[in-house]
């Protein structure tokens, strides 16, 4: 038995500017042209926006490592429920492709795994190598990914007490031409200053976190249009790092909670100066799943505002990964709620009805 065509009806955000009355999904795609009166339809009313993106999440990864698929299939499930359509998964040790296959789960796209310098990141995360191996590394992980590749910019380095860069610019430049060549972008944890001159150097294509952001690499992140991904809702978390390293690395405690003090000045310059900012969340690891309302709440606290900050998890951020937001002939992925987010974004938290490939599934 065909399935009825799916009508909604409110206000239908197809962008940031235009607003319809109407749309239906038809054989899982979005259409604006009503069906003829004999078809069957369903009716969903509200204020409808695309399926929100998490741009830095880790299906999969839990503080210790990979986790079952059992586990994992929760991740995403909370991941959906929370109204989080398409996941930018920002780098696994598990092997999630399985479940890219299951239609009612979000839409991943895979960074395969961290790339890490020896002994310098969080145990069991990452593949672990010396510059010497980086580039064949990068090859190994576009190949095995979904077009991204993670790696990780800077990390505490116990002989110096602070945060240290882990890659000479030289072999970042190299690793960064060769998943280019391979048709893949690279994203780079980092959370010092000098890490994102020396990415910026090298052609990287994101960073994540870019705490670390100061005048002169706001101006050439804007002008090579290296986009950033802030994760709010784990910087939020710095004091408790620093805490943690006070007694043995008093140096790198302070410079974490600067970091932390000035987290939305940082972002305020970035925004101004026309750097592109996505929202992501860090959600696996170290935080739970299920915040990507939350960074929206965040990103609207800074000189985004509310609209930016939506448009940085839909419209923006779709299209920035290659999806399509509410568009003629695109897959449906959206999501319906009562009240209009725009005027109180905490109703992001609950959205009333979830459409995913076209099916109403929550």
């Amino acid at each position: 038995m065909t399935a009825p065509v799916l009508h909604v009806s409110g206000r239908v955000m197809v962008s940031a500017d235009e607003i319809r009355d109407d749309m239906w999904v038809v054989d899982g795609k979005i259409t604006f042209e009503p069906p003829p009166a004999s078809v069957e339809v369903e009716t969903v009313r509200g204020y409808v926006i695309p399926g929100m993106v998490d741009a830095h999440c880790h299906i999969g990864l839990e503080s210790h490592g990979a986790v079952d698929q059992d586990r994992a299939l929760e991740h995403a499930l909370v991941e959906r429920d929370a109204g989080a359509l398409l996941i930018r998964d920002a780098g696994s040790p598990a092997d999630t492709r399985w479940l890219q296959d299951r239609d009612d789960l979000p839409r991943i796209i895979r960074a395969g795994r961290h790339i890490a310098r020896t002994k310098r990141y969080i145990p069991n995360f990452a593949h672990e190598v010396e510059p010497e191996a980086l580039v064949d590394q990068v090859r190994t992980e576009a190949r095995a990914g979904d077009g991204w590749v993670k790696l990780v910019g800077d990390w505490i380095d116990r002989d110096r007490g602070d945060l240290g860069t882990c890659w000479p610019v030289e072999v970042l430049t190299a690793a960064i031409t060769a998943a280019h060549a391979e048709g893949a972008r690279v994203t780079a944890h980092c959370f010092g200053e000098q890490s994102l001159r020396d990415f910026a150097a090298a052609g990287v294509d994101c960073i994540e976190h870019a705490t670390g952001l100061v005048p002169d690499t706001v101006e050439t992140f804007a002008a090579q249009r290296i986009a950033i991904v802030p994760t709010l809702v784990n910087i939020d978390n710095f004091p408790t790092y620093a805490e943690a390293g006070r007694r043995k690395f008093p140096s790198y405690a302070a410079h974490m909670l600067d970091l932390h003090r000035r987290r939305y000045d940082t972002i305020n310059a970035a925004h101004e100066a026309g750097v592109a900012i996505y929202c992501g969340t860090d959600a696996g690891g170290q935080l739970p799943h299920g915040l990507v309302a939350h960074e929206v709440l965040e990103l609207s606290r800074t000189r985004m505002g509310p609209a930016g900050a939506l448009a940085a998890a839909t419209w923006a951020a779709r299209a920035w990964l290659g999806w399509a937001g509410l568009d003629e002939g695109a897959e449906a992925d959206f999501l319906v709620y009562l009240d209009d987010p725009l005027r109180d974004l905490r109703i992001l938290t609950r959205p009333h009805r979830t459409v995913l490939r076209g099916r109403l599934v929550r």
